[in-house]
């Protein structure tokens, strides 16, 4: 579907589904589902209600259904103004349904939690279409539905590049053509809210996603092509693009609408009602744009008047998703992947009552572990651009040298934390860091004491990588290349990591979901690829909890956090 033929079905007088029904948080007793409608309405799930809210002529609605019983599954319909709008007529899709947490299922059944990232939407044009091929999480929404129910996923998380506001399709292209100049910047980049309510439309839209997305609870963190490329790599960049006239408008579009279509989901009912701009898009009269509009501009201006980051509990299952993109400090000699206050609540969130998570989860949609090459020369660029080397900067911003390596002091303090969490006393089976972003897939374990820790990366689930850069990407896993690098960047007076680790799978290329599967205290990763033919393939299958392993070392030894003090 187009946009120009989404925004055409709000002419119709009667209220119709234009996006979801999404699931979203669910809890033990509630559960959230989000829809976008062509006109204004009332949305019934489940026997309870909400009103659709707009802005700037879209609407939205976010039920909370409550009194669900724990560890219960239950299917429902949506009805808009009492009129049947999901599912739709005929439809070959088994029943959305809704799987609360807890209960007798939380000792009973395994936890399954699918994750990817780096989406882009399908091209109408067959010879692009090919070349990105088949989108791999469609393949998995189609195989699911041929599975028992009780196979289904419990959670998917979405780890970034949902849409690329950066990088339209030919059809999004040609419908900016007929909306304004597309010749004078931004070009064929989003310009506003509007057209990034295009971007979601005409992803989300798609059959098989709308369907999974119904009945799979989802969670949502952006990357930078959710915003655009590069976003937030360095102060430089942010003077160069904020000196730019369109930008105000174009960041105010970006963050209003990942707020609306990403973010408010990801909170459970409680933490929706302490929002602040929750509650000022509840309480608007008409239009919410103007509560929206001053959430983004405080958001841009200083990252820490918002949190993105949250963290859901999926039986015995603790997932903390971190904001690596807006909440960044970017003062060369203070850089930060996030801010203090939002660091400290990380922590908290993954550390405190460890005991009682058997697994933690951290989503961060930027690997922490990269191929130990990119990872010394980000460091290394990092140090230069400290100095005020320019063509450091040059290089950080043409090669995208902006990973957690970059951001020298929030790496080793993360490797701190997941010390601290793997060797406690009552230390979850396994730790595992959840990333998307480079656009291959590959596991890699730190070298830390106690349960074993994890660099876990999906990455992409439909998305084109040139030939020359998979070649670049395994020649960066090589262990010679990287004792070389290594030697170049200490002379250089790079310090070593706090921390070493090796890759166990990969580098795997090509459209890929990742599912992880949780029983007890043992963990499976199963990753699958998309093949020509349109079926999706098992391409590596690893335990993850109690793999035997020695991690490599370097050839001295890191420091340690209290060297570094």
């Amino acid at each position: 579907m187009s946009a120009k033929q989404c925004y055409s079905t709000q002419s119709h007088s009667r209220a119709r589904l234009l996006l979801g029904p999404v699931l979203r948080h669910v809890g033990t007793t509630t559960a959230t589902v989000w829809v976008q409608t062509s006109r204004p309405a009332q949305v019934e799930v489940l026997g309870c209600r909400a009103s659709t809210f707009t802005v700037r002529e879209q609407h939205y609605a976010l039920v909370e259904i409550s009194g669900l019983a724990p560890g219960s599954v239950t299917t429902y319909q949506v009805h808009l103004d009492e009129q049947l709008a999901w599912p739709p007529p005929a439809s070959p899709w088994p029943d959305s349904r809704i799987r609360t947490r807890g209960g007798a299922r939380e000792s009973e059944s395994p936890v399954r939690v699918v994750f990817c990232s780096c989406r882009r939407a399908k091209p109408d044009d067959p010879r692009s279409a090919a070349a990105v091929g088949p989108d791999a999480l469609d393949l998995y929404a189609v195989r699911m539905a041929t599975m028992a129910p009780q196979d289904w996923p419990d959670a998917l998380l979405l780890l970034g590049d949902q849409v690329y506001a950066d990088d339209p399709t030919p059809q999004t292209r040609r419908w900016m053509d007929s909306r304004r100049d597309t010749t004078v910047p931004p070009g064929y980049e989003m310009a506003d809210f509007t057209e990034y309510v295009a971007l979601y439309l005409e992803s989300w839209t798609d059959p098989p996603l709308r369907w999974l997305m119904s009945t799979v609870p989802t969670a949502m963190i952006f990357d930078d092509h959710d915003v655009r490329d590069d976003w937030n790599t360095s102060a430089a960049w942010r003077d160069r693009i904020t000196a730019q006239p369109w930008w105000p408008e174009r960041i105010r579009g970006a963050l209003a609408s990942y707020w609306v279509y990403q973010h408010i989901g990801n909170l459970s009912p409680q933490q929706r009602r302490a929002d602040s701009n929750w509650r000022a898009v509840q309480d608007a009269s008409g239009d919410a744009w103007p509560a929206l509009q001053k959430m983004a501009d405080a958001g841009d201006g200083d990252p820490g008047s918002i949190w993105w980051s949250f963290r859901w509990d999926i039986d015995g299952v603790r997932l903390v998703v971190l904001d690596t993109r807006s909440g960044r400090r970017l003062t060369e000699g203070r850089r930060a992947i996030l801010d203090d206050d939002e660091f400290a609540w990380a922590e908290r969130a993954v550390s405190e009552d460890a005991h009682q998570a058997a697994h933690v989860l951290i989503g961060s949609s930027l690997p922490w572990l990269l191929a130990p090459a990119i990872h010394d020369v980000q460091s290394a660029n990092a140090v230069a651009c400290a100095r005020g080397s320019a063509r450091g900067e040059r290089i950080r911003q043409a090669l995208d040298l902006e990973h957690w390596a970059a951001f020298e002091d929030s790496f080793h303090r993360l490797a701190a934390l997941l010390r601290r969490v793997a060797a406690g006393p009552r230390a979850p089976a396994t730790i595992s860091v959840l990333s998307g972003d480079v656009h291959h897939s590959y596991v890699a374990r730190a070298d830390v004491e106690g349960s074993p820790v994890y660099q876990l990366v999906s990455s992409p689930v439909h998305h084109r990588v040139p030939w020359y850069a998979t070649v670049a990407l395994r020649v960066a896993w090589w262990g010679p290349l990287a004792a070389a690098v290594r030697s170049v960047v200490r002379r250089a007076g790079v310090a070593d990591p706090t921390v070493s680790w090796r890759l166990l799978r990969g580098p795997i290329f090509g459209n890929a979901v990742a599912g992880l599967t949780f029983a007890d205290r043992s963990a499976e990763l199963i990753f699958e690829r998309s093949d020509p033919s349109g079926q999706l393939e098992a391409v590596s299958r690893i335990e993850l909890a109690g793999v035997s392993t020695t991690c490599q070392r370097p050839a001295t030894t890191p420091r340690q956090e209290s060297d570094r003090r």
